[in-house]
């Protein structure tokens, strides 16, 4: 009775027990699998990405490749709303089309590899899902049965973390399509192009079939490899009615890419830096890209006519905003020294700093515009400067001295302003002013004819503050950023005054003055030429835009007798004509990676509507003037402008058309003799207007 007793008391704590060690051995399974997953978590973190620059509309302008264990890959990030849902479709069916239903791994597709594998005595189908081969493509590993398992677990954990549309996009951002691509973003652009989003099935079709074998099938290399497995791939989307019979067979004949297509490189300099910023992905910068290809053609043009390999760098400021529309850091990476950032560099700025003394001693009060200042030969110290042309005038007005860009009245200005407290006040705006360490103070009073170092960047701070009422803010590069508190550098009153003043400059040879023009770009403006003949700039500004232009050598090898008005000044009004000729730059077209190039829009050429109701009339040349035809005249040619009538006009010489310039996108007519000539106007509904001339 004792035992029948025992065994039905042993039982229930046996069995108990061995409940007890199923649970606490699941229990530490779970435990352990928890801490084995923290201890070890798939490297979702670590993910590098090619950085992408953008303009500010998102035209592309400069992309960067990643460097991934010491191998230089094309890996653009893919976003799953700018892929078209329909190759998303076909891409699940044809890799893994229970990829929404199952957990990372496919059980059914499992049981199917294992049956095939048996029954062959070798590995038939792989049963990998989208998932694990995105944890494969995160850890590249050997094909065996290890790494898969492996894979398995990766995937488990992949979707513990990560929803199906994040493990799409991070398969589509790491799948391999050939050579240094990886992604289907950078293999749609490179290979057709476009982006993902505007695919037809033909591309569609090839871009699933790649990631399967992408080097057997790369269409530059494997044309026809890469035809065979697109139509493979086709038929299988027909088996499954994802395709109609008519575009299968349309897309069967497509042809295949058999050029990969080059990514954008502009803005170089300014996408390095914003590049330093960022951790990848797309950067979307203030540039805009038709302005920007423009200025960087300009840079070019000028490069290849100096006759010196000579560089150019160019800023295009929105003076309201403080963004940077254009950048330029130098004319080519083919010159020398053409890898710096000439915009950043520190460099003898030339008479360009003049308006500001001048404003300066407006605000003290030690002058206003009427000002009598003597223009005559002084010496300080050791210091004895000249004006340019080596004459004097005497008495001349400070607006005289200024729109002349004579030396020494600045000098004596400076002297009763002091070049120390000047350059105290220049560098409470923000900027860099490098001044050489020299005991005596006079010595320094060269500074008012460049005898400091400055960038353009600051110069180009500084102009749009003459164009901001005198206050100083910063330049931007970046959308994302936001502006900062101004400070108040010159008072309102004074920086109108400088601007009024800079406007009555002579214009260039050739250009009409701005006040007998109405459609020209009403420009304040000054040009500087550095010691030795280094350096030469322009700088100047209107409402809406402040514009810098430098000229010269990396390296600050002289280039004898040219001045910045004749190297520099040119580019400025090239610029600011191409910014007049469009209504707003927000109306433009936006540059945008088409089929098969990167195309810029032609919009920025497009002219300010006029009134149709008058005539044309011809503002420059004036009826019955007499022009002088220098060596420089032949070579640069004179700008004709005109205002009212129907534009745009078609011009004559003799019955000659003129030519349009490619640069200025204005009528530039280059004599070759002087005599007597007609110059037509005839405006679109074919009313004339003429002016009688004389080259002398």
């Amino acid at each position: 009775m004792a035992f029948a007793t025992g065994r039905k008391t042993g039982w229930p704590w046996a069995k108990s027990r061995w409940l007890a060690l199923v649970f606490g051995g699941l229990m530490f399974a779970i435990v352990g699998i928890f801490i084995l997953d923290r201890l070890f978590p798939p490297p979702i973190d670590k993910i590098k990405i090619s950085t992408i620059i953008t303009d500010r509309n998102g035209a592309w302008l400069h992309a960067f490749t990643i460097d991934d264990d010491g191998e230089r890959r094309w890996r653009l990030k893919a976003e799953l709303e700018d892929i078209d849902p329909v190759f998303i479709e076909r891409l699940i069916a044809i890799e893994d089309k229970r990829f929404w239903d199952h957990k990372g791994v496919d059980p059914i597709a499992v049981l199917r590899a294992m049956r095939s594998m048996l029954a062959s005595g070798e590995i038939v189908s792989g049963a990998s899902t989208i998932t694990m081969q995105t944890a494969r493509l995160l850890e590249p590993r050997p094909r065996n049965l290890g790494s898969k398992f492996v894979e398995m677990l990766r995937a488990l954990q992949l979707e513990a973390r990560l929803s199906k549309h994040e493990i799409l996009e991070l398969y589509l951002t790491y799948t391999p399509y050939g050579g240094n691509l990886e992604g289907v973003r950078a293999a749609s652009i490179t290979y057709f192009g476009k982006e993902p989003g505007a695919l037809n099935d033909a591309e569609q079709a090839l871009l699933i079939a790649l990631p399967q074998a992408p080097e057997a099938r790369r269409p530059d290399r494997r044309p026809q490899n890469a035809r065979i497995a697109r139509a493979e791939i086709l038929s299988k989307l027909k088996a499954r009615k994802l395709i109609k019979a008519d575009l299968f067979a349309e897309a069967k004949a497509a042809p295949v890419p058999i050029n990969r297509k080059p990514f954008p490189r502009q803005a170089l300099h300014a996408a390095y830096e914003l590049r330093r910023q960022a951790e990848g992905g797309d950067v979307r910068s203030t540039l805009d890209k038709n302005l920007q290809s423009y200025g960087e053609l300009l840079a070019q043009e000028f490069s290849a006519t100096s006759g010196d390999d000579a560089s150019m760098a160019i800023l295009v400021i929105e003076n309201q905003s403080g963004a940077v529309r254009v950048h330029v850091g130098s004319a080519g990476t083919n010159l020398q020294g053409g890898w710096i950032d000439m915009t950043r560099a520190l460099r003898s700025p030339g008479s360009t700093l003049k308006p500001f003394i001048y404003g300066i001693a407006f605000d003290d009060g030690m002058a206003s515009t009427k000002t009598l200042i003597d223009d005559a030969p002084y010496t300080f110290g050791t210091y004895r400067p000249e004006n340019f042309t080596r004459a004097f005038h005497g008495d001349v007005s400070v607006e005289e001295a200024l729109q002349h860009s004579l030396n020494v009245p600045a000098v004596l200005a400076l002297d009763q302003i002091g070049p120390r407290r000047f350059v105290s006040l220049m560098e409470g705006t923000g900027v860099t002013m490098a001044v050489p360490k020299r005991a005596d103070d006079k010595a320094s009073l060269a500074i008012a004819l460049g005898g400091v170092g400055v960038s353009g960047r600051d110069l180009a701070t500084l102009y749009r503050a003459l164009a901001n009422d005198g206050q100083v803010k910063p330049l931007f590069w970046r959308e994302a950023m936001t502006d900062e508190k101004a400070y108040q550098f010159l008072t309102p009153q004074t920086a109108n005054r400088i601007g009024e003043i800079m406007r009555m400059a002579p214009a260039p040879q050739g250009r009409a003055p701005s006040a007998l023009s109405v459609s020209a770009p009403k420009v304040a403006f000054k040009t500087g030429t550095s010691y030795g003949y280094r350096d030469g700039w322009s700088a100047g500004f209107t409402d809406r835009y402040t514009v810098i232009v430098w000229t010269g050598h990396a390296n600050g090898t002289p280039r004898p007798g040219v001045t910045g008005r004749e190297a520099a000044l040119p580019a400025l009004f090239a610029i600011f004509d191409r910014l007049q000729s469009a209504e707003e730059i927000s109306d433009l077209p936006i540059a945008a990676y088409h089929e098969g190039e990167f195309a810029t829009g032609t919009g920025l050429a497009r002219m300010t509507p006029r009134k149709a109701s008058l005539p044309p009339e011809i503002v420059f040349p004036e009826n019955g003037v007499e022009l002088l035809l220098t060596e420089r005249a032949k070579e640069q040619g004179f700008v004709f402008s005109a205002r009212g009538g129907a534009g745009p006009y078609q011009w004559y010489v003799d019955g000659k058309p003129v030519r349009i310039d490619s640069l200025q996108k204005r009528p530039v007519w280059r004599p070759s003799e002087g005599g007597f000539y007609k110059v037509t106007v005839v405006d679109q509904r074919g009313i004339k207007a003429r002016s009688d001339i004389v080259l002398r």
